[in-house]
């Protein structure tokens, strides 16, 4: 039970799936890694396809772990929403929903409670 930060018994059913679906997802994202790597140096063009092949169906289970965190843990359903498929700089877009839930920068937000 290593991947537990907490008592394993303090935790309900839900945040242990959060546990492993977190975790899957970790090792997803590694893989799709040490495919794409292996890919790049392969001098083998079957192995190469292999590797690629390999790394897409990584991919693949790596956005069903997403779709699944979307659907069922608090705040990854408004984050996706914010920055998937934008075209914008990154950072704009974060920047335009800083200031859209801050009045004024560097208040924190406190400001709004003075208004």
């Amino acid at each position: 039970m290593q991947d537990y930060h907490q008592p394993y018994e303090e935790l309900n059913q839900q945040d242990r799936s959060y546990v492993y679906a977190l975790n899957s997802l970790k090792e997803e994202i590694e893989a799709i890694d040490w495919y794409n790597q292996r890919a790049a140096v392969s001098k083998d063009k079957t192995i190469k396809e292999i590797m690629e092949h390999n790394r897409d169906e990584e991919i693949e289970h790596a956005v069903m772990l997403i779709e699944w965190l979307r659907r069922n843990m608090a705040g990854w359903d408004e984050q996706l929403r914010k920055y998937l498929f934008t075209q914008e700089s990154l950072i704009e877009v974060e920047e335009a929903n800083s200031e859209d839930n801050n009045s004024g920068k560097g208040d924190l937000g406190l400001r709004k409670l003075t208004d």
